[in-house]
């Protein structure tokens, strides 16, 4: 559904976890306190839960810090700010992806930077869909182009991983971890994901949308579908209520120098500090190809990037691509 404007009024007011009256939302709003219900009713369907106490009023069960520009500004630093071009946040799109990838063959600049609050289409790899429940997490997409075509930025998904460590350490959010190729892990469960496309000439310029995906407070009813373990920073750090523009300024700090500078110095740049956050060295798993399974002990990265696999009979294989699994199904 999309958000209306009385909507996104009651949500500015109830993002504070406290109760708030009837009355007082509907002289705000001016509208009847019935129409206020009706409002907060069609709130659930973006998976904003809500309660209401007689003689309280209504509050949400979970309190929001909405995506503010001029908030998130504040956190970004004078290198990061130079490098972007353009700079939106959506209260509603079908995917922050999606979006800039037209938004490229229009002609979109370098450093087009774009956050949304909800995603009805997120995109995860391979066409899976990424739960984007409204005001929770971060959903973030960056447009770069490259003048030395693909294969000049093979292993990127692995700096960005490293980029987003850095700027969670620097929230002192520890215990984080990568999994080959593009995924955020926690204790064996995932926090997040990395999403790059790339279009463009082989051997010429090329550009990619690079996205993020990151989860800081999914609420239980919105990850019923995920088919896999799931955490939160909630979870982790063990607070409700996260600085959610601060973090996303800070991602932009880290995200942005190292997708800038990624076509002149390569994956090997990262190699010794990715190899540092590799929660997946040393231990078995089968990586998937389509219909084919690989099983064997995951021996960290080659030079190149590449995944690589100790294999039953003691031979290493080298894979460029590919599904890892801990437990014998495709994650």
């Amino acid at each position: 559904m999309n958000i209306s404007d009385k909507q996104k009024k009651i949500l500015a007011l109830l993002a504070d976890g406290e109760f708030h009256s009837g009355t007082e939302l509907a002289e705000v709003l001016g509208i009847s306190r019935s129409a206020v219900w009706k409002q907060l009713s069609g709130l659930a369907e973006l998976g904003l839960q809500h309660s209401a106490v007689s003689g309280k009023g209504y509050r949400l069960e979970n309190p929001l810090e909405l995506l503010d520009a001029s908030k998130i500004n504040e956190a970004i630093n004078d290198q990061a700010s130079r490098l972007i071009s353009s700079f939106e946040i959506h209260d509603q799109i079908d995917s922050t992806n999606r979006y800039l990838v037209e938004r490229a063959q229009n002609n979109a600049l370098s450093g087009s930077v774009c956050f949304a609050e909800h995603q009805t289409a997120g995109k995860g790899r391979r066409g899976r869909q990424w739960v984007s429940p409204y005001g929770s997490n971060i959903y973030l997409s960056i447009l770069w182009r490259f003048q030395q075509g693909p294969a000049a930025i093979s292993g990127l998904s692995l700096a960005i991983g490293v980029a987003v460590i850095r700027a969670l350490k620097q929230q002192q959010i520890s215990d984080i971890g990568l999994k080959w190729p593009n995924d955020i892990y926690s204790q064996g469960k995932k926090l997040g994901g990395i999403l790059v496309e790339v279009s463009g000439e082989t051997g010429g310029p090329c550009s990619a949308v690079i996205g993020l995906g990151l989860n800081l407070f999914l609420p239980e009813t919105e990850a019923a579908s995920i088919a896999q373990a799931w955490t939160d920073l909630a979870k982790i750090t063990g607070q409700s209520r996260l600085p959610r523009n601060k973090l996303a300024g800070t991602l932009l700090n880290h995200l942005l120098p190292v997708i800038a500078e990624y076509e002149n110095v390569g994956i090997k740049a990262y190699l010794d500090e990715w190899c540092g956050y590799d929660c997946l060295s040393g231990k078995p798993a089968t990586l998937f190809i389509g219909q084919q399974q690989f099983e064997g002990i995951v021996q960290g990265i080659d030079d190149n990037g590449m995944l690589l696999i100790e294999r039953p009979d003691g031979s290493v294989q080298t894979f460029a691509s590919g599904e890892v699994s801990f437990n014998g199904s495709a994650q």
